[in-house]
């Protein structure tokens, strides 16, 4: 009987440890629009900048940002989760527009890239802002 429990809970064990749960999704980076972005910083401060993207079909959904610093450049994308499912519909101009909070941390200038994409020769073209710290 003992035997018998423990290969049954054995089963359970692995059934539940499946990694085939049926969610079936992938990240990808969509290109930004359009950003509005102070023209000037003060150190210590925060400040909210405005990223807009297209959002091109309902299987897309915002994740996170897409964030790399390198001394005082900043290079940003849009990150989206895409759902690999039937039934995804294709979207013409639905704008969407989050926030990304920013800390001043340096004093000089800031570089912010943000990425807009690559052109037909698979090269990355960046909308690109130096923004002074006074």
């Amino acid at each position: 009987m003992k035997k018998l429990v423990l290969l049954l809970s054995l089963l359970f064990v692995f059934n539940s440890c499946s990694t085939d749960d049926g969610d079936n999704f992938r990240f990808e980076l969509l290109p930004v629009e359009s950003v509005e972005i102070p023209n000037e910083f003060t150190l210590g401060e925060t400040y909210e900048i405005t990223i807009r993207y297209y959002r091109p079909s309902t299987c897309h959904a915002f994740n996170s940002f897409y964030y790399e610093k390198n001394l005082n450049t900043r290079t940003i994308a849009v990150e989206s989760i895409v759902f690999e499912q039937d039934g995804c519909e294709a979207l013409e101009s639905v704008l969407v527009e989050k926030k990304l909070n920013f800390h001043v941390t340096n004093n000089g200038s800031y570089i912010f890239k943000f990425w807009q994409g690559a052109n037909e020769y698979g090269e990355d073209v960046f909308l690109e802002y130096e923004i002074p710290v006074i």
